[in-house]
């Protein structure tokens, strides 16, 4: 390494790179055909689990290839090649399909796999720069990147070689989640922990209040509601009708506003309370109310079934579950 002093223009060099890395993924494009549409066709034939291999910075992004497949409905993981030749091959069995990356085609590790890849009849899907490479040869099919020029300098640090290929493992994720109709609620299955987990799982009955529901009929008067409200400690009376379906809601701003306007306390709350009040499902998500609440600038939800209350849900309990 020089200990020469290079004045560089810091921004230009990186624009230079990421437009070398994106004239990388327009010569991908032109590579899409027949071949990528086999090997989708082929993956979503697939009894076992999609296996992916790859040397050194092919690996890393065959990892994260694997992880992306496995969260959009696609079982895979990720083999190292050097390990798979020491034991770690046993991983792939008849059923599976394997992709091999190497960019040049010439992994020796990958290389030492083929005879058993062979043996089991298991289908190779190659990714690399051209089809010149043994990889390639001995696949069955052998997607490609184009010989694109690489973000290094010096041309050998792989860069934009390995955006193009986590780019094409992207495409294929995208397309199989397509075809197999894969949802958000398939999506949370396998996301259950974090923030997006909290997100995608907690349900509405998770978190809503059901216990000691401040509930008034319609004839009851404002004084006997404002008794009510103050026992649920929810900041609201719902008002229901003689077969307890829901009338309307009467909130602690309501009451405020006609305590401001000297209003009769013995008026019937029905001649007060607001009719169509917003409501919301218990089995839908958390975060689906979340959203509804702030459409509507309000900080709670009647959780209705059938036109009855089942629960009722704030912001605040929200905001304590995590989801936002």
């Amino acid at each position: 390494m020089t200990t020469a002093k290079q004045t560089i223009d810091f921004i230009q060099t990186a624009i230079t790179a990421i437009n070398t890395e994106q004239r990388a993924l327009d010569l991908l494009i032109e590579q899409l055909d027949e071949r990528f549409v086999a090997a989708c066709q082929t993956i979503l034939a697939c009894q076992g689990r999609v296996v992916v291999t790859g040397m050194g910075k092919s690996g890393h992004i065959g990892r994260k290839i694997a992880a992306t497949f496995a969260s959009t409905g696609t079982p895979a993981f990720f083999m190292h090649p050097g390990e798979a030749g020491h034991g770690d091959l046993g991983m792939l069995v008849a059923g599976d399909v394997l992709i091999a990356i190497s960019n040049s085609g010439e992994s020796d590790e990958i290389r030492m796999l083929l005879p058993v890849v062979k043996q089991l009849g298991i289908p190779m899907i190659s990714i690399s720069r051209d089809t010149r490479g043994v990889l390639p040869r001995a696949a069955d099919i052998a997607l490609t990147l184009g010989l694109s020029e690489e973000a290094c300098p010096l041309g050998l640090a792989p860069t934009s070689s390995t955006t193009a290929t986590l780019a094409l493992g992207d495409a294929l994720a995208v397309v199989l989640l397509h075809a197999r109709g894969f949802t958000s609620d398939d999506f949370a299955l396998s996301h259950p922990a974090g923030a997006l987990g909290r997100k995608l799982l907690t349900r509405v009955q998770d978190v809503m209040h059901t216990n000691n529901l401040p509930v008034v009929h319609k004839q009851t008067s404002l004084h006997e509601t404002l008794l009510v409200m103050t026992h649920g400690r929810l900041g609201l009376a719902v008002v229901v009708d003689e077969s307890d379906r829901v009338l309307g809601i009467f909130t602690d701003g309501d009451l405020r506003r006609k305590l401001a306007e000297n209003q009769d306390l013995t008026v019937a709350i029905a001649d007060l309370m607001t009719t169509m009040p917003k409501t919301i499902d218990g089995q839908m998500r958390a975060s689906d109310a979340l959203t509804l609440m702030n459409q509507h600038a309000i900080s709670q939800l009647l959780v209705v079934e059938a036109d009855k209350l089942v629960g009722v849900i704030s912001i605040h309990d929200l905001l304590k579950a995590g989801v936002s």
